[in-house]
């Protein structure tokens, strides 16, 4: 009997199904869409108040991906006369439209996160919300918490606060174009290029950000380059996919981000304050780190040392970049995933050995991650000076839970990254493609071809070892199972 064809696989019915096999539940209750009716009629007050700043005057932009509509912050920065920088970022204020154990929450708290499948979002908020109401979009007077921070020039955060305050996100703008544009490498946006102002503003964002991220270096947070592929959809079929990489503008969010999030770490253990926080414990697998680094001439420490595991990535990097993207993720694997974990205060962090910080929280993108819902109401509870809304055994539950969707989610993400890749190569059975060897042990023989970024097993693979480059043919793509096969020519 034949297969049915490839290129006719339906892949957002595969989603769905994945979604439900891995504990999801994709579609929202009835008593949620009753809340979205109840929320139109009686919305909540967005107003400046003795509470609430007002701060829509300044220049404040978004950056995100090129479709992304779940805007969770903006930003913006001001040169201070002591040659300090103020940055401000505004985080979507969810909780106000959604109360604690209101329907929208209660889901919210089942599913935790969205899931972002290459072919369709699911959101742990309604999209009437999370791309709407609570969405930091260019709409006049949106409710945020903000949290600002003085970085020195030498990138160090010498002092910090937080407060809510009504915005106007007065530029949304993406990676891929304010990137080119800040590396030399492609004009400016429209909306930058028809602002001095702006283009000023971005400049400014971007050199207080590498001045922070070169302080992370310097403690030792580690340099790490993963491979995203994301397809290309037109007329709904996948006509080919997409590497996503690295520029100056996503490491703009990215450094800002993680300085915001210690921030609120730091400000709820100042308040005394129980809280969830973001952790990457020490590697119990160092010694295979270590290993691995001896096989390709580096040497680390007996001991767990970030430092010198990032001056060995940046070396690899600069002398073998074909290879930093699996190097990167065998470090990654070897590091175990991060997880979310119940912190008192007083009590020592386990910290984060990726970024090489000892206070780091996820409070920054609260329409997509309930973790950052939950940090939410404990930051508006100190900042009112009231009981938290939470006791320790509830957030120590609601940590366990993040960790287990969000490792979920990854599940559900990998197995529609191999189906998404299955269905793009189905119409290239035949064609040769240079490739790397990725992986070979007994489970078999995992190449990568460089052009698309794609892997998959490569047959007879006897006779080959990881970092091998080698000629092959596509043999077979199968989206059902998520296989795709390579022989070597």
């Amino acid at each position: 009997m034949n297969k049915p064809n490839p290129s006719h696989f339906d892949l957002q019915a595969a989603a769905k199904q994945i979604m439900v096999e891995n504990g999801f539940e994709p579609d929202f209750p009835p008593a949620v869409q009753q809340q979205l009716a109840d929320l139109k009629t009686r919305p909540p007050q967005v107003a400046a108040s003795g509470e609430v700043r007002d701060l829509r005057s300044l220049l404040w932009s978004s950056i995100d991906n090129d479709t992304s509509r779940d805007l969770d912050q903006i930003e913006v920065a001001e040169k201070l006369p002591d040659g300090t920088t103020k940055v401000l970022v505004g985080v979507a204020d969810v909780d106000s439209f959604v109360p604690r154990n209101s329907p929208i929450d209660l889901h919210a708290a089942k599913e935790t996160t969205t899931v972002y499948t290459g072919v369709r979002n699911f959101p742990m908020l309604p999209e009437e919300l999370s791309t709407g109401t609570t969405s930091l979009l260019e709409v006049d007077g949106k409710l945020s918490v903000v949290t600002e921070f003085i970085v020195d020039g030498n990138g160090e955060v010498v002092k910090y606060g937080i407060y809510r305050a009504l915005v106007i996100n007065k530029a949304q703008l993406t990676y891929n174009a304010v990137g080119a544009w800040l590396e030399g490498q492609g004009p400016a946006p429209a909306k930058v290029a028809a602002s001095p102002e702006l283009q000023a503003q971005l400049k400014l964002q971007d050199e207080v950000a590498q001045a922070l991220k070169n302080e992370r270096y310097r403690h030792g947070a580690l340099n790490i380059e993963t491979a995203e592929v994301h397809p290309v959809v037109l007329n709904d079929k996948i006509v080919d996919l997409q590497r996503q990489e690295k520029n100056r503008a996503t490491e703009l969010i990215e450094d800002f981000m993680i300085a915001a999030n210690g921030a609120v770490a730091r400000t709820l253990e100042d308040a005394r304050v129980s809280s969830i926080r973001r952790v990457v414990k020490t590697p119990e697998r160092w010694d295979r780190i270590v290993e691995l680094a001896a096989q390709q001439g580096g040497k680390l420490p007996a001991s767990p040392d970030s430092k010198a595991l990032n001056d060995f990535l940046q070396a690899r990097k600069t002398a073998d970049p074909d290879r930093f993207a699996d190097l990167s993720l065998s470090v990654i694997k070897l590091m175990g995933p991060g997880e979310y974990v119940l912190e008192r205060p007083g009590e020592p962090s386990p910290g984060h050995f990726g970024l090489a910080v000892q206070d780091y929280t996820h409070s920054t993108a609260p329409n997509r991650r309930f973790a950052d819902v939950v940090t939410q109401r404990l930051i508006k509870a100190a900042l009112a000076r009231q009981k938290g809304p939470y006791s320790d055994d509830e957030l120590s539950a609601i940590a366990t839970n993040c960790t287990t969707k969000e490792d979920a989610a990854r599940k559900v993400e990998r197995a529609m990254s191999k189906r998404i890749a299955a269905v793009s190569m189905s119409s290239k059975i035949g064609q040769l493609f240079d490739a790397i060897v990725t992986g070979a042990s007994d489970r078999g023989t995992f190449v990568r071809v460089l052009n698309p970024h794609v892997e998959g097993l490569l047959l007879h693979g006897q006779g080959v070892d990881v970092g091998d480059k080698l000629r092959v043919k596509l043999v077979n793509a199968d989206p059902h199972r998520g296989f795709i096969d390579f022989a070597r020519v």
